[in-house]
């Protein structure tokens, strides 16, 4: 009953961009959209499907792991961790039969572009890359210094294929301030990673910027002229982010609170990748930075934790009380901390709606 509550109220995020893609005026932008949004409801399905099965793999794992390693710490309930690697897998799958659905009967002009078509497989290549860092950092526990540069490599497949920038220019009043004159998209993929901790966190903020995403491109196809590289741009990120939603949706209704799973590395890894490689091949950049507001906050509270001017522990969280089952908010440099030495001490499942209404 909960998961479904959960998609539902997800779902009407959708609302919107349901509305303006029915005002579109070219029947064959609205045909790929429309075609692309079915394979995704067909990727929502797979997901929502696939993770129970995937669990009891993981679970497995987990436990034998625990029983050679740590018998002493074995608990009596165990949540999955990596889920994030079902909706990966869904995701490429999504996409990749996709495009190849279009060049055979819907031979669009994005599609048959050569430019366009190398593009969209070095973005599939970064993204391809990021699930597997992402999965790699799951099992070995990477350390964090490290989490910053693997995101660097793993774009450098797009960022070759690339022949633009992807840097946003920071307001001259804000440099003062925060210390630095731009902000490379490839901040993106880490950002949220960083901001997570509690349940449903990461899987809810991208759900929340996915639904803005294409709410922002559906208004800048309706908004120009013709079938021009303009409108191929923003039809491209669209290819790329209604998959992200619907298998994230599907994620969101496992790991809502009480979480039955979790996401892991695997899966902030990639929805970040997928995020920032739609805004720099969608030519929104700057928009894209205005979505990430809070992650951008909490970055810049993570600045001297993550630089290691201050102690940074391995886990950042805020401090749990299991006798009244409240969070209370720590020292630590982070947006979730913030919020309860703000607010005060809540309990995990009103923190995590106050943070996804600031998203």
């Amino acid at each position: 009953m909960m998961k479904s509550k959960i998609v539902g109220i997800s779902a009407i995020l959708l609302l919107p961009y349901v509305y303006l893609l029915l005002r579109i005026d070219d029947e064959e932008l609205k045909r790929s959209i429309l075609m692309n949004g079915a394979f995704s409801f067909v990727g929502f399905l797979i997901t929502l499907r696939m993770i129970p099965v995937a669990s009891r793999y993981l679970v497995l794992a987990i436990c034998l792991g625990l029983i050679l390693i740590r018998l002493a710490l074995l608990k009596e309930t165990l949540n999955p961790e990596s889920l994030g690697i079902v909706v990966g897998t869904v995701f490429l799958a999504v996409v990749i039969l996709f495009l190849g659905v279009a060049i055979l009967f819907q031979p669009l002009n994005l599609i048959a572009d050569s430019t366009w078509l190398v593009q969209y497989n070095s973005a599939l290549t970064s993204i391809c890359f990021m699930i597997l860092l992402g999965f790699v950092d799951d099992v070995l526990d990477i350390p964090w210094r490290m989490k910053l540069v693997l995101p660097l490599v793993a774009a450098l497949p797009l960022l070759m294929a690339y022949t633009g920038h992807t840097t946003i220019v920071i307001p001259k009043p804000l440099i003062p301030h925060l210390g630095f004159e731009s902000l490379d998209l490839v901040f993106c993929t880490n950002s949220i990673n960083i901001h997570a901790g509690i349940n449903g966190l990461e899987v809810g903020q991208t759900v929340v910027i996915a639904s803005a995403i294409l709410i922002h491109n559906i208004l800048r196809i309706g908004a120009s002229t013709g079938n021009s590289e303009y409108q191929q741009a923003h039809l491209f990120s669209i290819h790329l982010i209604q998959p992200l939603f619907a298998t994230s949706l599907a994620l969101l209704s496992y790991n809502w609170y009480p979480s039955a799973v979790f996401v892991g590395d695997t899966y902030t890894y990639f929805a970040g990748m997928t995020m920032a490689v739609a805004g720099i091949l969608g030519h929104y950049s700057e928009t894209l930075l205005i979505f990430f507001a809070p992650q951008v906050i909490n970055f810049i509270l993570s600045i001297p934790q993550i630089a290691g001017i201050i102690p940074c522990p391995r886990h950042r969280l805020p401090r749990f009380d299991p006798q009244t089952g409240l969070l209370t908010g720590t020292k630590n440099g982070t947006l979730v901390n913030f919020c309860l030495r703000r607010f005060g001490r809540m309990y995990e499942q009103s923190l995590c709606i106050v943070l996804l209404s600031i998203q």
